[in-house]
């Protein structure tokens, strides 16, 4: 449960700063206040880049599975070569692979 936010406090900073935390939070899909306080409470941040190609890739292979599995119940077909299926999840446990020693390198995780 979120704790409820029910304290303002002003600071002052300047401009290339607050560029650069609104960036900053951008990228990390958070909203400034939330930035903020993460950093200031020493939280961790992390942004991991090529998730989303990664998940779509999956969706689409999850979704090719479920219609030749389907096709299979009615009888329409009876073998599949999943060889070309075999060869994208290994690609995307790769990706996925690298992407985690990035994670771990930059002692993040």
């Amino acid at each position: 449960m979120k704790q409820l936010k029910d304290k303002n406090y002003a600071f002052r900073v300047s401009e290339k700063d607050l560029d650069t935390i609104k960036k900053k939070s951008k990228k990390a899909k958070l909203t400034v206040t939330d930035y903020i306080t993460n950093s200031a409470l020493g939280k961790e941040i992390i942004v991991i880049d090529g998730l989303p190609e990664i998940v779509t890739e999956l969706k689409r292979i999850g979704n090719n599975l479920n219609q030749l599995t389907m096709l299979s119940h009615q009888g329409v077909i009876n073998t599949v070569n999943l060889d070309e299926t075999e060869e994208s999840l290994t690609a995307i446990y790769w990706k996925i692979n690298e992407l985690t020693k990035v994670v771990d390198s930059d002692g993040s995780v």
